[in-house]
């Protein structure tokens, strides 16, 4: 689980680069810089408040996952292709 409390203390108390806090927690710098630019969007500021938890921290950072939108992708029918492979010649 990514210490995300750990990772705003690392850049705004420690001015930490990200680099460097990435390689501290073992974390790409991709990951990191996902969650600060989250952090700044959400306004967080260190020090975090005294009633934030961090589940509700979490929660925060990674809103729940909605239901996946339907492609455009429409599959085929294997049944259809298995059929047609069975033919000579395919």
């Amino acid at each position: 689980m990514i210490k995300i409390r750990e990772l705003l203390r690392l850049r705004f108390a420690a001015e930490l680069s990200i680099r460097q806090i990435a390689h501290s927690n073992g974390l790409s710098i991709g990951v990191v810089s996902k969650y600060l630019s989250r952090a700044q969007a959400l306004g967080l500021s260190w020090p975090l408040p005294e009633d934030l938890s961090d589940q509700a921290l979490q929660a925060m950072m990674q809103p729940p996952r909605g239901s996946a939108e339907p492609s455009g992708f429409v599959e085929p029918d294997f049944c259809q292709v298995h059929q047609e492979l069975k033919r000579k010649g395919m």
